[in-house]
C-alpha cells in the first residue's frame, strides 16, 4: 500500500464511474456514493424529560468515519481548532482554513467570465448562477425560483409563518438571523456607521449608502417614461405605479385608506389603536412615529442644522429649509390646472382646489356655514366656542391659529427676515414687505369699479367700498351716524362716552388707543432704544429713527410722479398732491371758502375773529416756537416744565 501511495499508482478503480483510488480503503469509501450506503450512526443520547422512559437518539448517518467523528462534536461542544489571531474556535479544520482567508484575504476561486474571487469554493459556485441564470430551488407554493438554497429557506418561512429567530428583549421575531441582529441595535442604541461628510449616524449600512447620496446628488434609479431620477429603487417602484395605474397595495380596513408602502400602513394604523411607542425622555410626550420624536427634541436641545445661506434663518428639518428658500427664489412649483395660480407648498394647492370644487361638504351646526375641509371647519368653530389652543410660551397669550402664534414670536424675538433694500425697513411677514414696497414704487393694485380711486391693500378698498354701499349697519344711537364696521362703531361711542380704556399705570392718564398708551409710556420710562449714529439723537421708535437719518442722508424715498418733486416724508407727499388733483378738504363754515393746508384754514379762521395779520403772524411764530420745545423734549419727560418757562 505504502509503495502505491508514493509511487502515485491507483490500481483500485470504480467499475461504475472509473474513479481510481490509491487504498483499497478509499474505493470502499467512494462506492457509498453509489449505493447511499450510510453505515456510521451517530448513537448520542441527547437531553430528555423526567416522564420520558426512553432515550431519544440523535440517529444521523455518515459515510465516513471521520465525518462522524467531526459530527460527534456537535454534542460534546468540542472545538478543537483555534485561530491564532481573534481566538475564534472551529469544530472543524476545514473551516478554520476557509476562516483564515477573512485575514489574509485569500480568495483563490475565481470566476473565469467576470474575475471575481471568492474565498470558498460555494461561494464560486452559487455566484456562476447569476451568469448562468440557473435557480434551482422552487417554491411549491407560489413557484417562485432561488439560485441558492438559503434564500429559498427563508422564503418558505414567509408561507409557513415560522419565525425561529426571538429577540429576548422585546419579544419581537424574525424570519432571519440577520435582521435580528438589526433588530437588536434599536435596545443597544448602536450606530456603527457614520458619514464621513455631515457626521450623522446610522444602524444600517445601507442607510448610509444611501444618505451620501444627499451629499453626492446621485440618483441612479431612473424612471423610464418621464425621466424622474430617485435616490432609491424603492421611490422608483412607487413612482411606477402613477404610470401603470396601479392601486395602492396595502389598504386600512378600518377606514379603507390606501398606501402605496407598508410602513405607511403599519403608521396609520397607529392611529386606530392609539399606540406611541416612541417617548421623550425628558418631557414624556409620546408619538407613533420615531422621525417625529427626533424633531421634537430639537424643541429641548434646540439644535437647528439646517440654515438659509441669505438669510441665515436655521431649520430642523431640511425640508423647511427648501421650503424657505423658495422664499428668496420666488419659485412656486404648484400650478392649479384649472386657473394657473401657483403656490409655494402642496398643501396650500390642495387647500386651493377646495375653492373650485362645488361641494361643501363641512357645514357649521350653529350658523349653517359651509367650508370645503374638515380642518377648515375647526377653524371656523374656535369663533363660536372661543377657543384658542396656540399659547405663547412667554406671556402667555393665545391665539387661534399656529401662524398667528408664529408671527406673534417675532415680537419675543425681534427677528424680521425681510429688509425693504431702500429705506432699511424690516418686516416678520413677506407679504408685509410686499405692501411696503408700493410706498416707494407708488402701485396701488386694487381700483374702486365704482369711482375709480386706487388703493394699495385689499381690506383699505372694502373699507371705501362701504361709502358706496347704501346700507351702513352699524348706526349710533345718539347722534345717528352710521358706520360700516363694529369696530369703527366702538371708536365713535369714546366721543359721546369720553370713554378712554387703556390707562398709565403710572401717572393715570387715560387714552382711546393702545398704540398712543405705548408711546406715552415711553416718557415715564425715558427708554429711547434707536439711536442716530452720526448725532446721537435717540428715539422711542425705530420708524422716528428711519425718518431722522433721511436729514443725514437727504434721502427722499417719496416722489409726486405728476412732477417729480420729493419729499422724505408720505405725509408731505400726500400734502402735496392736493396741488395737482385740486383737492381742498377744509371748509370755512362761515363763508366757504375751501383751503388745502391745515394752517392756512387756521389763519384764515383769524380773520372772522377780528385778529389783526401783525398779531396773527407773531401768535403762530409763539405756537411754533412752543410746539418745537415741546417736541424736542417730549421724550424726556419734562415737556410740561418747558411750556411753563416760555409762559
Amino acid at each position: 500500500r505504502l509503495q502505491f501511495t508514493h509511487l502515485s499508482e491507483k490500481p483500485y478503480t470504480c467499475k461504475l464511474c472509473g474513479k481510481s483510488f490509491s487504498l483499497n480503503n478509499g474505493l470502499k469509501a467512494h462506492m457509498t456514493t453509489h449505493t447511499g450506503e450510510k453505515p456510521f450512526v451517530c448513537d448520542h443520547c441527547g437531553n430528555c424529560s423526567q416522564t420520558e422512559k426512553t432515550q431519544k437518539r440523535c440517529g444521523k448517518s455518515f459515510k465516513r468515519f471521520g465525518n462522524l467523528n467531526s459530527h460527534m462534536r456537535i454534542h460534546t461542544g468540542e472545538k478543537p481548532y483555534t485561530c491564532s489571531q481573534c481566538g475564534i474556535s472551529f469544530t472543524l479544520k476545514e473551516t478554520l482554513r476557509m476562516h483564515m482567508r477573512t485575514h489574509t484575504g485569500e480568495k483563490p476561486y475565481t470566476c473565469k467570465l467576470c474575475g471575481t474571487s471568492f474565498s470558498r469554493t460555494s461561494s464560486l459556485k452559487n455566484h456562476m448562477r447569476i451568469h448562468t441564470g440557473e435557480k434551482p430551488y422552487t417554491c411549491s407554493q407560489c413557484e417562485r425560483s432561488f439560485a441558492h438554497k438559503q434564500n429559498f429557506d427563508v422564503h418558505v418561512r414567509i408561507h409557513s409563518g415560522e419565525k425561529p429567530y426571538t429577540c429576548k428583549s422585546c419579544g419581537k421575531r424574525f424570519i432571519r438571523k440577520s435582521n435580528l441582529k438589526t433588530h437588536m441595535k434599536i435596545h443597544s442604541g448602536e450606530k456603527p456607521y457614520t458619514c464621513t461628510q455631515c457626521g450623522k449616524c446610522f444602524t444600517y449600512k445601507h442607510n448610509l449608502h444611501v444618505h451620501t447620496r444627499i451629499h453626492t446628488g446621485e440618483k441612479p434609479f431612473t424612471c423610464q417614461q418621464c425621466g424622474r431620477s430617485f435616490t432609491e429603487q424603492a421611490n422608483l417602484n412607487v413612482h411606477m405605479r402613477i404610470h401603470t395605474g396601479e392601486k395602492s397595495p396595502f389598504t386600512c380596513q378600518q377606514c379603507g385608506k390606501c398606501f402605496t408602502r407598508k410602513i405607511g400602513l403599519e403608521r396609520h394604523m397607529k392611529v386606530h389603536t392609539g399606540g406611541s411607542p416612541f417617548t421623550c425622555q425628558q418631557c414624556g410626550k409620546c408619538f407613533t412615529q420615531k422621525g417625529t420624536l427626533n424633531r421634537h427634541m430639537g424643541i429641548h436641545t434646540g439644535e437647528k442644522p439646517f440654515s438659509c445661506h441669505l438669510c441665515g434663518k436655521s431649520f430642523t428639518r431640511k425640508i423647511d429649509l427648501q421650503r424657505h428658500m423658495r422664499i428668496h427664489t420666488g419659485e412656486k412649483p404648484y400650478n392649479c390646472c384649472q386657473c394657473g395660480k401657483s403656490f409655494t407648498q402642496k398643501k396650500t394647492l390642495n387647500r386651493h382646489m377646495e375653492n373650485h370644487s362645488e361641494e361643501n361638504l363641512f357645514s357649521c351646526q350653529l350658523c349653517e356655514k359651509s367650508l370645503s375641509s374638515k380642518i377648515d371647519l375647526e377653524k371656523h368653530m374656535r369663533i363660536h366656542t372661543g377657543e384658542s389652543p396656540f399659547t405663547c410660551q412667554q406671556c402667555g397669550k393665545c391665539f387661534t391659529k399656529k401662524g398667528t402664534l408664529n408671527r406673534h414670536m417675532g415680537i419675543h424675538t425681534g427677528e424680521k427676515p425681510f429688509s425693504c433694500q431702500l429705506c432699511g425697513k424690516s418686516f416678520t411677514r413677506k407679504i408685509d414687505l410686499q405692501r411696503h414696497m408700493r410706498i416707494h414704487t407708488g402701485e396701488k393694485p386694487y381700483n374702486c369699479r365704482q369711482c375709480g380711486k386706487s388703493f394699495t391693500q385689499k381690506k383699505t378698498l372694502n373699507r371705501h367700498m362701504e361709502n358706496h354701499s347704501e346700507e351702513n349697519l352699524f348706526s349710533c344711537q345718539l347722534c345717528e351716524k352710521s358706520l360700516s364696521s363694529k369696530i369703527d362703531l366702538e371708536k365713535h361711542m369714546r366721543i359721546h362716552t369720553g370713554e378712554s380704556p387703556f390707562t398709565c399705570q403710572q401717572c393715570g392718564k387715560c387714552f382711546t388707543k393702545k398704540g398712543t398708551l405705548n408711546r406715552h409710556m415711553g416718557i415715564h420710562t425715558g427708554e429711547k432704544p434707536f439711536s442716530c449714529q452720526l448725532c446721537g439723537k435717540s428715539f422711542t421708535r425705530k420708524i422716528d429713527l428711519q425718518r431722522h437719518m433721511r436729514i443725514h442722508t437727504g434721502e427722499k424715498p417719496y416722489n409726486c410722479r405728476q412732477c417729480g418733486k420729493r419729499f422724505c416724508q408720505y405725509g408731505n407727499l400726500k400734502v402735496h398732491m392736493r396741488i395737482h388733483n385740486g383737492e381742498n378738504p377744509f371748509t370755512c363754515q362761515q363763508c366757504g371758502r375751501r383751503f388745502n393746508h391745515k394752517g392756512s384754514f387756521n389763519r384764515h379762521m383769524r380773520s372772522h375773529t377780528g385778529e389783526s395779520y401783525h398779531n396773527v403772524i407773531l401768535v403762530d411764530k409763539m405756537i411754533m416756537r412752543i410746539q418745537y420745545k415741546i417736541n424736542e423734549r417730549k421724550s424726556s419727560g419734562d415737556h410740561l416744565s418747558a411750556c411753563a418757562r416760555l409762559k
